[in-house]
């Protein structure tokens, strides 16, 4: 009766909930949470140096989040950079001295020339015709602050025993005061930093008239009297608000109840570095305080190609999306059959995708590149990581199916493979899980083994088929590279950036030399001789031996990969120091798919497999023997990546065992036979989009491209991960039906029309490198 209810409750589910009635559901989730934080932004306030000054949390015990805004944690040497050109002025009491001078610029920066400090506890020791337009201690007038950074309170009510009459005076101080404060913010900055709390109970006798109570009057006044002037917006005083909302939480901690414990004068530190220093540095892990950049030129080339889409197909909208079969996934299992399968296009569909993908990329943008939704940085615990992928795998386990065939690393256990890697991958990108080594070692494996099934599936291809027509070629190159190409134009961002493609693209055009080149050795001509086995041996030997030599040979990779235009593919950041990290990382697992592919499909023809239902893969006791083997093996490395204690040593020993965990877990999976016999659905389904998915994080899911987390509904991390996850997935499967759809349009399977398209896109695409080009040498010579 369960399993009855069970299948009738999942029937009426797909009828009422399919997958097109989730993506219109999350059109509509998009639309309403665009027009709700732009409304919020414009009636609330959408500044987010005002966020980052006046509000936030704890993640964890030191870690401060501001809200809805990322915070970069400055190094000394960044903020030398950005203070070299300013001069900087404190003005207040000990509080401002103990907490701001010794922990803010004193430490980041080495020109204290230009930094000052003036004890002003009541705003009466310096002029008031001379304070503060000039900087504190020094007799140059002609000296002004770039920032001034002010407060005092305390002073004020232990001089006076916090007397109302000391709290009138502090106000008509701070009238005198006002307008020259507001003059010197018309061209610079000034910081107001609000009365943190005290520790009652800890506080000296000669202190105990500061309570909390006082100083919540001496702010009140602030508030009320400084930016009296309405009119003049840029005049304004900054008040910083945030130290004193992390206080509210450390006060405790403080040695004399009165001065600020140190992990919060680090978060006062770092929310004045980022409010002076973000705009200057612009760090993309800091998106407190920064304006937008403005569209570059391939951003509005590519704005004009989607509007032209859109406008093309207006009148002729077709308003129900038709579902196609999701794109069989080229980076691995070639054996699959070819998207051509799927139903013939009319002459709409090129118009409509693209009409769709531009769509697309506008809640991209909105998402990463606009000031729209809110962005927060990650914060790693064990729990935000671990407990996540129980709830998955159980899922996974939970949706398992009967496999339609029982070979080895069959379609639907490929997919589940590629699903629950690529699940893992996610969650271990927003929980920041990389900061843990263990972790880091293990995610690596698992970026190996989809490498691994590139090699295996184009080898699995070419081994049994044979074809290397062009037309193969540029499908796979097409459906790798269109949703990267696309956002490398609409994000500004470079090819290296989406590293995987690149490295998934150039290990393809790999493999298909080593195949194609003479001679040409397919199982039908090796099962005529087998020394043809042994040729294709020496083919996989050649190959190691090109790795091998450029492995070792760093400076001829870096020549080779630094000449133009192969440069504009590989470089980030005007260096190829990336692309050698990830091609070296993993350079061997390519070739172990390759030759695992040869030694598996040998052993097939020949007979040396059991694959039927329910059969072991090899006899009792060579199956129990290579089982054993394999959970040692997996046991062994999860203890040396346990005791890792740097990233770098461990990456070099990476390329070498990777292989063997890969190996191992294809056993565990496939010898059994009844596990050989199941698969998930759960898992599999996510494999399908494996690729959109890992691409589509950089922007919609996560956000400063990977470096922080995107916010759809703030104040409710738990809601805010669902819904934007619910959009990711929706977003990530109709990019691979539109890839699907467009890939039958631009790669015709006639050769002269093929031909001509790809001399077309190669007039294109150096089009856009010589506007890159010009873009950059524009760029270099303003600045």
């Amino acid at each position: 009766m369960v399993f009855l209810a069970y299948s009738l409750g999942k029937r009426e589910i797909n009828q009422y909930f399919s997958i097109k009635n989730a993506k219109l559901l999350s059109v509509t989730a998009v639309i309403l949470l665009t027009l709700f934080h732009t409304v919020s932004r414009y009636y609330g306030g959408g500044d987010t140096c005002e966020w980052l000054l006046s509000s936030g949390r704890y993640l964890g015990e030191t870690v401060w989040q501001p809200y809805g805004c990322m915070m970069h944690k400055y190094k000394n040497t960044e903020a030398k950079t950005c203070l070299a050109e300013k001069s900087v002025a404190f003005v207040g009491d000990s509080r401002i001295r103990h907490a701001h001078t010794q922990n803010i610029f004193c430490l980041y920066s080495s020109h204290y020339e230009s930094v000052s400090f003036g004890l002003n506890p009541n705003f009466r020791s310096l002029p008031v015709t001379h304070f503060p337009t000039r900087l504190p201690l020094t007799s140059d007038p002609s000296i002004k602050p770039d920032v001034v950074i002010i407060g005092a309170a305390t002073g004020s009510i232990k001089l006076h025993g916090g007397s109302s009459e000391a709290l009138q005076q502090y106000r008509a101080n701070l009238t005198a005061i006002s307008l020259p404060l507001e003059q010197l913010a018309e061209d610079g900055e000034v910081y107001w930093v609000l009365q943190d709390p005290v520790h009652e109970e800890s506080l000296s006798d000669n202190r105990k008239m500061i309570t909390n109570e006082q100083l919540e009057l001496y702010n009140k006044v602030v508030l009320s009297t400084l930016n009296s002037n309405k009119k003049n917006a840029k005049a304004r005083v900054r008040f910083l608000g945030a130290s004193r909302q992390a206080a509210m939480e450390t006060i405790a901690q403080s040695a004399d109840g009165l001065h600020l414990p140190e992990s919060t004068r680090n978060v006062a530190a770092m929310v004045l570095m980022n409010a002076v220093c973000n705009k200057v540095l612009r760090p993309i892990d800091g998106s407190c305080c920064q304006s937008l950049p403005a569209p570059s030129l391939l951003q509005k080339l590519m704005a004009c190609v989607f509007l032209g889409s859109a406008l093309c197909h207006v009148n002729k909208f077709n308003r129900h999306w038709k579902s196609r079969p999701t794109p069989p996934d080229v980076e691995s299992s070639e054996e699959k059959k070819p998207a051509t399968a799927a139903s013939p296009l009319n002459h709409k569909a090129p118009f409509q995708a693209l009409c769709k993908m531009g769509f697309i990329m506008v809640y991209f943008y909105l998402c990463d590149r606009a000031n729209v939704f809110m962005k927060e940085q990650k914060f790693y615990t064990h729990s935000t990581f671990f407990i996540p992928l129980i709830y998955m795998f159980v899922l996974g386990i939970f949706y398992s199916e009967n496999s339609k065939e029982t070979k080895l690393l069959n379609r639907e256990q490929t997919d589940e493979w590629k699903g629950w890697m690529q699940l893992v991958i996610l969650v271990y990108h927003i929980s920041g899980a990389s900061v843990f080594i263990p972790v880091y070692m293990h995610i690596r494996v698992l970026v190996a083994a989809y490498l691994f099934q590139t090699g295996y599936g184009h080898f699995c291809f070419f081994w049994l088929k044979g074809d290397f027509g062009l037309y193969r070629v540029c499908q796979v190159l097409f459906r790798l590279n269109f949703l990267v190409v696309v956002l490398c134009l609409v994000m500004d961002r470079p090819y290296q950036f989406y590293y995987f493609v690149p490295l998934v693209t150039f290990w393809f055009v790999i493999i298909y030399a080593t195949m194609a080149m003479w001679p040409q050795i397919l199982q039908k001509k090796a099962n005529g001789s087998g020394m043809w086995h042994v040729g294709i041996l020496v083919k996989l030997l050649g190959l190691l031996l090109f790795i091998c030599f450029f492995a070792y040979s760093q400076g001829l990779f870096e020549n080779i990969f630094s000449v133009w235009p192969i440069s504009k593919l590989f470089e980030l950041n005007g260096s190829i120091h990336e692309w050698w990290f990830r091609w070296k990382l993993d350079r061997f697992a390519i070739i172990h798919g390759m030759l695992f592919a040869f030694v598996y499909l040998v052993l097939q023809k020949c007979q040396g497999l059991s694959e039927e239902k329910g059969e072991p893969l090899f006899s009792t006791r060579i199956s129990n023997i290579l089982l054993l083997i394999s959970v040692v093996s997996f046991i062994t490395y999860s203890i040396w990546a346990s005791s890792c204690k740097n990233k770098t040593e461990c990456n070099e020993l990476h390329p070498y065992i990777s292989g063997l965990q890969i190996l191992a877990f294809i056993l565990i999976r496939n010898i059994p036979g009844y596990s050989r016999s199941l698969y998930s659905s759960f898992f599999a389904w996510f494999g399908k989009i494996s690729l959109e998915l890992f691409i589509c994080q950089y922007h919609i899911w996560l956000a400063a491209d990977t470096k922080g987390i995107l916010v759809l509904i703030p104040g409710n991390p738990l809601l805010n991960i669902i819904i934007s996850t619910f959009i990711f997935v929706c977003v990530a499967h109709e990019i691979s039906v539109i890839t699907n759809d467009l890939a039958q349009v631009a790669i015709p399977k006639d050769g002269g029309a093929l031909l001509r398209r790809l001399l077309v896109a190669g007039v294109f695409t150096m089009g856009l490198l010589l506007v890159s080009m010009s873009a950059e040498g524009t760029q270099g010579g303003g600045q």
